[in-house]
């Protein structure tokens, strides 16, 4: 099983690999001078991405997706991005992140066939709406609209009702919501597993988030603060379920992954929930990978490989 021992050294200077503290100086260096998202507008900052303009790199598209049009609850129209291996398995639910407000389901493409052909299973990612445009549940609601779609058609569009969940940073905290709103309405408890990636699992801001700064590197504590208001422009409390789910009430719930590197602010929502998630009486997993800084999963590199590794061989193992 890939991983590292949770010891002290861990999360020290000397754990942290040559090259991944080279990529980790390479992401500050395409993170400084770029112009920040609320001052251009999130279309702006969305459309350079698509073009490759910043520290990702521009989205390949694979020409395996198909796209399936559902109703959300609002009557609004949401596209599923689905990537399926030649023999499905069962199907994963992911839920791209991008902080509410940027991202999209089409641009992680490579990552999500990966995880087709290795586990066998079909993915289907979530085109959402965002933020500000559509704040909060707008796009929560979609994300609920697409797992009770699956468990009603799964069977029929892809052979397989076995449903597994997860998604990376906001995608993180959508999974989460999202296990928990199919739990309290729709008394579904039937997902085999949830790949918590970096997860944003409490939007009061857990100490890491709030002592990481103006570091360079991807996420910063305003980046989160500034997320935080153009999803939540009227919240005054944060720390409801529906939006913070380490406050929620976690038991009955299905086996977990939480993975995070140590370099992320979002540290600590990894770690508090994943505790969270096991007194809950949860069966949970967590991987911490030195040096690892939020987002490093979408950049070609060995941490990142061993990361994708580890949760396909989780999603693998929770559908077997």
């Amino acid at each position: 099983m890939t991983g590292y021992p949770l010891t002290p050294a861990l999360f020290g200077k000397d754990a942290i690999a040559e090259d991944t503290a080279k990529l980790n100086e390479a992401m500050v260096g395409l993170m400084t001078g770029l112009p920040e998202w609320w001052n251009v507008g999130a279309e702006t900052t969305r459309e350079g991405r698509r073009q490759g303009k910043g520290p990702f790199p521009k989205a390949i598209k694979s020409p395996r997706a198909r796209t399936i049009l559902i109703t959300g609850r609002d009557g609004n129209e949401i596209a599923l991005r689905v990537i399926a291996p030649a023999v499905v398995r069962g199907v994963y639910l992911h839920i791209h992140g991008g902080g509410w407000v940027l991202g999209g389901a089409d641009l992680q493409d490579p990552m999500l066939e990966r995880i087709a052909d290795k586990t066998g299973l079909a993915v289907v990612s979530v085109e959402y709406r965002l933020a500000p445009e559509d704040p909060y549940p707008a796009g929560t609601d979609d994300c609920e609209s697409a797992a009770a779609w699956l468990i009603k058609h799964a069977k029929a569009e892809f052979g397989s009702d076995v449903l597994t969940i997860g998604g990376e940073s906001a995608g993180g905290n959508l999974a989460a919501v999202t296990v928990l709103r199919m739990r309290d309405r729709y008394s579904y408890t039937g997902f085999r597993g949830a790949n918590f990636v970096y997860g944003v699992f409490d939007m009061s801001m857990t100490p890491s988030q709030m002592a990481f700064g103006n570091r360079r590197l991807v996420l910063r504590t305003i980046d989160m603060q500034q997320f935080y208001n153009a999803f939540l422009p009227t919240t005054t409390d944060r720390r409801v379920p529906d939006i913070s789910p380490l406050y929620g009430d976690l038991k009955g719930l299905c086996p977990a992954l939480f993975s995070v590197g140590t370099c992320d602010a979002l540290l600590d929502d990894t770690l508090f929930m994943h505790a969270r998630w096991m007194a809950a009486q949860n069966d949970s997993e967590l991987a911490v990978y030195p040096g690892g800084a939020h987002g490093f999963t979408l950049f070609p590199n060995r941490l990142a490989d061993e990361a994708g590794a580890r949760s396909e061989e989780f999603l693998r193992k929770v559908t077997a």
